[in-house]
């Protein structure tokens, strides 16, 4: 599979996923729900400052998103918009792109699973993460090795800001996001 097919193959996935209600558009709602539905998998209270922290990120990216592309926040997205959307705020801007749009969201993640508050995510804590994302398909200690890029143990935000980009190029097989 080429590098472009898995892109937008991911990206459709991500449709799928963020299509919470399952009418085959997506809404700001959509991600308010997903977003509540990660916190709820942390087990932690909605009124919490790190509950708030993601439940505000996920409509913020909305936001954020819609704007970009010239769209009211209140639209809403077929998969071929989402798709072509999606790819020219973050995959056609790289790293920057995916940094952009998507640090505040898994900075907020590290936040809910980091058990010892050092900011950053050990392996345990990352199983936490792939469980509340509902990923049980994939050994969490080989792909924690894959994006611990730089070998200290621990999954920094930029790291795991990395990986989303490197799975999103079709470069990394383990969605850290939810599929």
């Amino acid at each position: 599979m080429s590098n472009k097919t898995a892109q937008v193959e991911r990206l459709r996935q991500r449709f799928e996923l963020y299509d919470t209600d399952g009418d085959g558009r997506v809404r700001r709602g959509d991600l308010e729900a997903e977003a509540r539905r990660i916190v709820e998998a942390f087990g932690e209270p909605d009124g919490s400052p790190k509950a708030q922290a993601l439940l505000h990120a996920y409509p913020h990216m909305w936001d954020y998103m819609m704007e970009q592309a010239g769209r009211d926040p209140g639209d809403s997205l077929s998969a071929d918009e989402f798709v072509a959307i999606a790819d020219a705020q973050m995959l056609s801007q790289g790293a920057a792109g995916f940094s952009t749009m998507l640090r505040p969201s898994i900075r907020a993640m590290v936040d809910l699973c980091d058990i010892d508050g050092d900011g950053q995510v050990d392996p345990a804590e990352f199983r936490k993460w792939l469980a509340a994302i509902g990923n049980d398909r994939v050994d969490a200690d080989e792909v924690f090795g894959q994006v611990d890029t730089d070998g200290n143990g621990q999954l920094s935000v930029e790291e795991l800001v990395a990986a989303v980009g490197r799975y999103h190029a079709g470069e990394l097989d383990a969605p850290l996001l939810g599929v």
